[in-house]
C-alpha cells in the first residue's frame, strides 16, 4: 500500500440508526405537511371568502365556547374575517406551489435520488428565512418558532445524509464490464460443387479452363 492510498479519505460516516430513523420520520412529516398545504390550496381555489369564514367559525365554535380567549381560534377568526378574493387566490397559489414542491422533493429523497438532497435543503432554508422574518419583524409566534427549529434540524440531518451517500458512491468500486460475446466462426460462402475427373481426381467447376502457368494443347 502506498502512502497516497493510506492517506486517502474514506467515505463519510453514515448516520446512526437513531438519527437515520429521525431523518426518515422528519421527511414523512414534511411530506404530510405538503399534502395538507395542497389540500388547503385547493379549498382556497373553490371556496369564497364568506364560505371560508363560515367554515372557520364552525370549526372554532367549540374551542371558543370553552375558552373565549383562545389565541389560535381568535387568530383564525380574525384572519378569515379579513379575506378577499385577491388574498385567497394568492394563498391558494402559495400553498399549492410550496406543498407540491415539498411532496416531490421528499419523495425523491426517500428514493435516494442524490440530486434531490440539495434542492430540499435550499427549499427548507427559504422557509426558515421567511419564518425568521415573521418571528422577528412581524409577530412572534411560538408555533412558528417550533416549526423553524424543526426545519433547522431537518436541514442538518439532510446535509449529513447527503454527504454520507455522496462519499459512499464516490468510493464504491466500479461495476465490472461484461466480456464481449464471442463472435461466431466465419463460414465459407457456398460455391459450385467439384466434379470428379475421369481419372478419379477432383477437378474444379471451371472445367476446361487452363490453369495459370500451363500451356493449352492444340486441338
Amino acid at each position: 500500500m502506498t502512502t497516497a492510498e493510506a492517506a486517502a479519505p474514506g467515505p463519510a460516516k453514515p448516520l446512526s440508526p437513531a438519527l437515520d430513523k429521525t431523518f426518515r420520520i422528519g421527511l414523512v412529516l414534511k411530506g404530510l405537511d405538503g399534502v395538507l398545504e395542497v389540500i388547503g390550496g385547493i379549498l382556497l381555489l373553490f371556496l369564497t371568502p364568506q364560505a371560508i369564514e363560515r367554515l372557520v367559525r364552525a370549526l372554532t365554535a367549540h374551542e371558543l365556547s370553552e375558552d373565549p380567549h383562545d389565541m389560535v381560534a381568535r387568530y383564525l377568526l380574525h384572519t378569515a374575517g379579513h379575506l378577499n378574493h385577491g388574498t385567497t387566490l394568492f394563498g391558494a397559489i402559495y400553498l399549492l406551489s410550496h406543498g407540491a414542491a415539498k411532496i416531490v422533493l421528499v419523495a425523491f429523497v426517500l428514493k435516494d435520488k442524490l440530486w434531490a438532497y440539495p434542492w430540499l435543503i435550499g427549499l427548507l432554508l427559504a422557509f426558515i428565512a421567511y419564518q425568521l422574518y415573521q418571528i422577528i419583524v412581524v409577530h412572534f409566534s411560538l408555533g412558528l418558532t417550533a416549526l423553524t427549529v424543526f426545519d433547522t434540524a431537518l436541514v442538518w440531518l439532510t446535509w449529513r445524509e447527503y454527504q454520507s451517500k455522496r462519499a459512499a458512491r464516490a468510493h464504491a468500486p466500479p461495476a465490472p464490464v461484461p466480456a464481449p460475446a464471442p463472435s461466431p466462426p466465419a463460414t465459407r460462402a457456398p460455391g459450385p460443387p467439384a466434379r470428379p475427373a475421369p481419372d478419379g481426381h477432383s477437378r474444379s467447376a471451371l472445367d476446361g479452363q487452363a490453369r495459370p502457368g500451363t500451356a493449352t494443347p492444340d486441338r
